[in-house]
Order: C-alpha cells, then sequence, then structure tokens
C-alpha cells in the first residue's frame, strides 16, 4: 500500500490561495479561496501522525486531527468529515475564525523549518465538501422524547447544545432576542472571515433536525410584546440552558471620552454586519459608524480590533491605526490577523495607550503615551507602565473602543435575584453538573466562563448537554420510583 503520509519533508506547507489585498479592501467576501482536492490531500499528507498529537492536545474540543488528516489524504473524504463532525458541531466555523496558529497548528510537533500542518484550512474544506455533497443529513433521533429545553441564546454554545439534544430525541427551543441565529458569528464576525451564509446553512440544517427557533424575543423581567419572562421560561420547560454570551463592551475614560464620534467596537461591527446583510437602516445612524473618509483610531489588541481596522478599511477610511499598549509579541488576537491587516492598509502603533482625547463636540484627536513591559504578574503576564514626557497626538475623526467584553446583569434583568453570579458578573456554576444556582437552569459558554473563543463555546455547550441530559434521566428514573 501507497503511504501518504509524512510528507513534510517533501512538502511545503501552504495555505490555501489569498486574494490580494488590493481586491479585498473593497468587499466584505472571504479573503481565502477554496482548496482544490488535490491541494487539500496534498496538504493533509504533510501531517507526521505523531504518537502524541498536541494538536488534539491542545484544541479545546480534542478533535481527531491526525485521523481525519489521513482520510483526506487518502482520498477518503466522507469518512473524514464524519470523524471530524463527530467532535465538532460546526468545523466549518471553526475552520475559518478559530486561532489556529495559537491552538492546533500552533502545536503541531512538526519542527521549524518544515512549518506546521495547514489543519483550518483542511478541517474547512472537508465540511465545505460534505455539504456540497449532500453527506450532512439533519438529525434523526430514533426516539422522540416529550421532555423539552428552553435554551436561550443563539450562538455557537446554545446552538452546539441544541444538535446535541436533538440526537437524544428532546423537544428543543432556542430564544434569542435578535432575528438571525448566530450571536457574534452574525453581527460582530465580518463576512471577510466568515461569510454569513455559511451560518444561514447552519440554521437551515438546525430547522431540518427539529430545533425550534424563536427570535426576535428579549428574555426579561416580564412578557410582554416581543419580551418573555424567565419566570414563563421556566414553567415552558423541563430543564433552561442559559447562554447569551457577553455583549457589555468595556470602557474607558479619561479627558474627552464623552466626544462624539467615539464608539464601541461591537455596535460599529453590527452595523456594518446589518448593511452586508442588507438590512434596512436609518442613514442617521449608519453615517455615525461609517469609516469612509475618516482618520480612524482602534483602540485594542484582540481579534474583535483585528475586525474593526479591517473593517474600517473595507469602508473607505483615510487611515486605520490600531493602538495598542502591549507589543506585537504580546497581543491577545491572531497573529495571522494581524499580518492581514497590515497587508490590507493598516498601521499599528504599539507599546501606546490613550491618555485623553480631543475635539470639541466630536473627536479630533487621541493623544496617547508610550508605554513600556514592566515586571512579570503571577500569570507570568508583564505588567505595562508609561513612559515619562513621551504623549504624541493621532489624528482622529472616528474612534473605535475595542477592549473587551463582559456581562450584562441578568439577574436583575431578568429579575431573578437568587441566580448567583461570581465577582466578575458571570453566572456561577456547578462545574461538574453546570447548573445555576436555580434548579434544573445550566449555563454555559462566555456567560460562565467570561468572554472567550466560539471553539470553548462550541465544548462548553457539548459538555452542558451531556451533564444536563444526565440530571434528565436520572430525575425521570427518580419521579418513576417514586410512582411505585
Amino acid at each position: 500500500m501507497v503511504e501518504h503520509m509524512l510528507k513534510f519533508v517533501s512538502v511545503p506547507q501552504s495555505q490555501p490561495d489569498k486574494r490580494p489585498a488590493a481586491e479585498r479592501r473593497s468587499d466584505f467576501d472571504e479573503i481565502y479561496r477554496d482548496f482544490a482536492v488535490e491541494k487539500a490531500e496534498q496538504q493533509a499528507s504533510r501531517c507526521s501522525q505523531c504518537g502524541v498529537p498536541f494538536c488534539s492536545v491542545h484544541c479545546p474540543l480534542g478533535n481527531n486531527i491526525p485521523d481525519w488528516l489521513k482520510m483526506t489524504a487518502e482520498g477518503r473524504l466522507e469518512e473524514a468529515y464524519a470523524l471530524s463532525s463527530a467532535t465538532n458541531n460546526f468545523p466549518e466555523i471553526c475552520g475559518r475564525i478559530c486561532p489556529q496558529d495559537r491552538l492546533c497548528e500552533g502545536n503541531c510537533v512538526i519542527e521549524k523549518g518544515f512549518e506546521s500542518v495547514t489543519i483550518g484550512a483542511v478541517e474547512r474544506f472537508i465540511t465545505d465538501t460534505a455539504f456540497a455533497s449532500g453527506w450532512v443529513e439533519p438529525i434523526r433521533p430514533p426516539v422522540e422524547r416529550e421532555a423539552s429545553i428552553g435554551i436561550v441564546g443563539a450562538g455557537p454554545g446554545g446552538l452546539a447544545a441544541a444538535m446535541q439534544f436533538r440526537q437524544q430525541g428532546y423537544q428543543v427551543h432556542v430564544y434569542d432576542r435578535y432575528d438571525r441565529i448566530g450571536g457574534l458569528m452574525i453581527y460582530g464576525i465580518p463576512g471577510f472571515k466568515l461569510e454569513k451564509d455559511i451560518v444561514a446553512r447552519r440554521h437551515l440544517y438546525l430547522e431540518e433536525s427539529g430545533v425550534r427557533f424563536h427570535l426576535g424575543v428579549d428574555i426579561a423581567d416580564g412578557d410582554g410584546e416581543g419580551r418573555l419572562s424567565f419566570a414563563t421560561l421556566r414553567a415552558r420547560h423541563d430543564a433552561v440552558l442559559i447562554a447569551t454570551g457577553v455583549y457589555k463592551s468595556r470602557d474607558i475614560g479619561g479627558p474627552g471620552a464623552g466626544l462624539g464620534g467615539i464608539v464601541k467596537a461591537l455596535d460599529y461591527l453590527t452595523m456594518s454586519n446589518r448593511l452586508s446583510l442588507g438590512d434596512a437602516v436609518a442613514p442617521g445612524e449608519s453615517a455615525a459608524l461609517d469609516a469612509a473618509g475618516k482618520s480612524v483610531v482602534v483602540i485594542g489588541g484582540g481579534d474583535t480590533a483585528m475586525d474593526c481596522v479591517r473593517t474600517a478599511i473595507r469602508q473607505g477610511a483615510k487611515t486605520v491605526t490600531c493602538l495598542y499598549r502591549r507589543d506585537r509579541a504580546n497581543m491577545p488576537g491572531s497573529l495571522r490577523e494581524v499580518k492581514n491587516a497590515e497587508e490590507e492598509g493598516v498601521s499599528f502603533v504599539w507599546l501606546a495607550a490613550p491618555e485623553a482625547f480631543l475635539g470639541d463636540g466630536t473627536v479630533s484627536g487621541v493623544r496617547a503615551v508610550r508605554m513600556k513591559l514592566g515586571m512579570s504578574d503571577a500569570s507570568g503576564r508583564q505588567s505595562v507602565e508609561p513612559v515619562e514626557d513621551s504623549a504624541f497626538v493621532l489624528e482622529a475623526d472616528l474612534v473605535i473602543k475595542a477592549l473587551g467584553f463582559d456581562p450584562e446583569p441578568l439577574p436583575t434583568l431578568w429579575g431573578q435575584p437568587d441566580l448567583a453570579v461570581s465577582r466578575w458578573g458571570t453566572l456561577r456554576v456547578d462545574h461538574e453538573s453546570f447548573m445555576t444556582s436555580l434548579p434544573g437552569v445550566f449555563a454555559a459558554g462566555d456567560i460562565v466562563r467570561g468572554a472567550s473563543l466560539v471553539v470553548w463555546a462550541i465544548r462548553d455547550g457539548r459538555d452542558a448537554a451531556a451533564q444536563m441530559h444526565r440530571w434528565l434521566e436520572n430525575r425521570a428514573a427518580a419521579c418513576a420510583q417514586a410512582a411505585e
């Protein structure tokens, strides 16, 4: 038999072709072209099939990466899809937006000089091929259960749990305040990283699998038009999973922080994505969040900041500058995204932080100060300290704050004072059972762990669904025993 693997010594690493920067600056289409079958097989064949697969160890989902790479290299794509989707509910999405350079690919054991296996692009290729070939079939559970599950939040964690519950035959209802499913995958992540028809395709799949969606419904402290009280929600279902994510933008103070033209990253990205989706938006509202012809400064160094700077480029900004208080090596975002942004014309000012915002009614500039890295704290991360007499000014007609997200105060918003939270405002759960302080109410994803990656939300949704199934089974057994 011909050996298809261990070709990293003869086949160089290659990502899918990237569209030229000048071309992709003008639209919101994904920047990477699709792999051809032969190219995907060739890149998969570079896997060394190591005894301890650190790519799998460092994948939050524990994906069986070496096995489905081998199947891909051998042309067994339908089997590769079956194995890939066994541990990941949305491999085509993770293949696009996971920071592989920090996770699976970043921990590949192939030594420097040969470079890591191209895992993410092959993962995306496998599932896109599966959809195109008709291999992705709706969930048809062997038995339909009477018990129903209410899930609050149609983001990756809630949707992953919904799929797991349908496989067990539960009646699944997903509630979300937005008019589309996907959460930040729709309204937070731009199309050049994740085209929206990819999420819409999963929406159709989930509906065909029997998941029922209640969109445009806000969970609140009382029932009403477009509102459903949490008490009513609990009464409707045998168990409830809270998977709302975190949407409260972190803010920054200082002189001039209240000037016009200083906006939150999520407001900015949501508006851009709505326009891309063809939604009707009031002209005045869209103009305030449009970077066309403006000098834009984005504050922050995570993936959200990268989404903002690259969106501003596509909107036709005059200049786009990212201001980050640490250096390139300490950026929390994907370095691959930084490279893409630089190619597209974004300027980075490292080791600098805003000190004040200048302007008369509307922002006209950001006064920043140079920073230096100091001693490491208990976590090993270096502190940052301002450099004396180092202030400078950046011209800015639009300032976007991309400083991360915190949880909304759900106990207050939902009228549930007994819903316990941590000191960070995240929901407090038993980390084995995922149950909150309210019986029969569970929580998973960012609302528990804080703002994190889509892949971690999927992992949490899967784990929570398994624990909720166990709890429902035990409860049913206890009821049956009591009835005897």
